[in-house]
């Protein structure tokens, strides 16, 4: 709410005519009552302020918490504990592994790049002269599809041709013209928008005479079209061997990725292991998440024993709870395991200010040893991940912890606005009131100034009469 107590300049031009007429001061005695009054506004407001500034840290403190449940959401996750990295020594591919690889070491070797069929026409005259009039133009592929360009009412040159497929999606080819400098210069190039034998043409007709003269392609038919075959990717993994339409190889080793780049004469090795990089990972972003938020409340909650001041949650209920209830989160255990609690695998907490720290040494040997333990300690149901998302959960929910904290705040500043208004309004109403008031004496008094002036100059007028009349005699 914004304040109507005026300024001291606004105050003076507003009243400055009262007490003109009278003589009085009945400016400045309204300025001071008005002074008076607006002074019980002020309380009202500080309660305002206080109440908007505890709201404000309750968000900053939901933003942390959210944060939290983000982390501790992470920590639950099984493709942060289940996943694996790769390494390739040698050359010819890369790789990348997926939910489903198994660790163990692969030799493989790529014999043969897939690749995409091109095809070419003999050369033409003209690249903008119409090859007849309309009709179909049908491509069927090694996979058995078969896709039809409708020609009707477009241009049939080999400018039209090139726009008419490259716009037309689906039909498995795109064009391009190439110019070799002859009489006959222009050649219509199709390629293949797959790699490998399915993805080729494997025939090519039209209802055209002229293009199906200049096009046809396939199953017998004595054509001018020149071919540059395409070709499936081969290569052989620990000495089976593998097909595949496309130079990205999925699944030939299970949830492995492998993509081609390069044939090798000499086998390379693939290593697919586990990587800790990921859990590692989880775990800081959840000790940061959670040191945050830590030291958020006790910023908060300060207080400073120097000149005896708080902050502004200090003593605060609900950060007490806050605090303490993420506390005791951590304490969880994890029973049946050598290591049942996140404090027996490299973290451990300052007795001082409650933050978290990570010993990377400790926790790495603790994955190596017990990678269950730690799985169940962190990610388990009953692990410390699940407790805390639980917990934040259940505090960010409607009905939560801040929910209800926030709904009595919000009420509490609406009761304090009213109040505001009204109080306002009493003030404004008494004030014009008094103004009234003062306008009608400053009024009365100056005709009692002016009564007085002109009864003095009467009784100075006789006064003189009576000496001159004396003074004759």
């Amino acid at each position: 709410m914004a304040s109507v107590i005026p300024t001291d300049s606004s105050t003076n031009a507003q009243f400055s005519s009262l007490g003109v007429g009278s003589g009085l001061p009945l400016g400045t005695l309204l300025t001071q009552l008005q002074t008076s009054e607006q002074a019980s506004l002020q309380p009202i407001q500080q309660q305002e302020d206080s109440a908007n500034a505890t709201l404000s840290a309750y968000g900053q403190l939901q933003g942390a918490v959210t944060a939290l449940q983000t982390a501790a959401e992470t920590l639950t996750t099984p493709g942060t504990f289940n996943a694996l990295k790769t390494n390739v020594s040698g050359s010819g591919f890369t790789a990348s592994a997926a939910s489903g690889a198994v660790a163990g070491q692969y030799s493989v070797t790529v014999e043969q790049l897939a690749k995409s069929q091109t095809l070419y026409t003999a050369g033409q005259p003209s690249a903008t002269t119409a090859n007849g009039t309309g009709g179909t133009l049908t491509f069927t592929l090694g996979d058995g599809t078969t896709h039809t360009l409708d020609l009707t009412g477009k241009d049939t040159s080999l400018n039209g041709l090139v726009g008419a497929i490259n716009s037309t999606p689906g039909l498995g080819v795109s064009a391009t013209l190439v110019n070799d400098g002859s009489a006959s210069p222009d050649h219509l190039l199709l390629i293949a928008n797959k790699t490998g034998i399915q993805g080729a043409v494997t025939q090519i007709s039209s209802s055209n005479t002229n293009l199906q003269t200049m096009l046809g392609f396939g199953q017998g038919t004595t054509s001018t079209v020149t071919e540059d075959p395409a070709a499936n990717a081969q290569l052989h993994v620990d000495g089976i061997a593998v097909t595949s339409q496309s130079n990205t190889v999925q699944d030939a080793i299970n949830g492995v990725t492998l993509t081609l780049n390069a044939v090798n004469a000499t086998p390379s090795t693939l290593t697919v292991a586990q990587d800790n990089t990921s859990v590692t990972q989880a775990l800081q972003g959840f000790i940061v998440a959670y040191n945050t938020l830590q030291s958020g409340i006790q910023s908060l909650t300060a207080f400073d024993t120097s000149n005896g001041t708080g902050s502004v949650l200090t003593g605060d209920s609900l950060a007490r709870e806050l605090q303490g209830q993420t506390q005791n989160a951590l304490n969880t255990f994890s029973s049946g395991g050598v290591l049942d609690s996140l404090f027996q695998m490299g973290v451990s907490s300052d007795p001082l200010t409650g933050q978290l720290s990570l010993d990377t040494t400790a926790f790495s040997q603790a994955l190596a040893t017990n990678p269950s333990d730690v799985q169940n300690v962190l990610g388990g149901a009953s692990g410390v991940g699940n407790a805390m998302q639980t917990l934040t959960t259940h505090m960010l929910d409607t009905g939560g912890l801040f929910s209800n904290a926030t709904n009595g705040l919000n009420a509490t500043i609406k009761d304090l606005q009213s109040q505001y208004t009204e109080q306002s309004n009493r003030i404004s109403d008494d004030i014009a009131n008094y103004r009234s008031q003062f306008t009608a004496l400053d009024s009365m008094v100056a005709q009692m100034n002016s009564l007085s002036t002109y009864l003095t100059q009467q009784l100075s007028s006789i006064s003189s009469s009576s000496s001159s009349s004396s003074s004759g005699k």
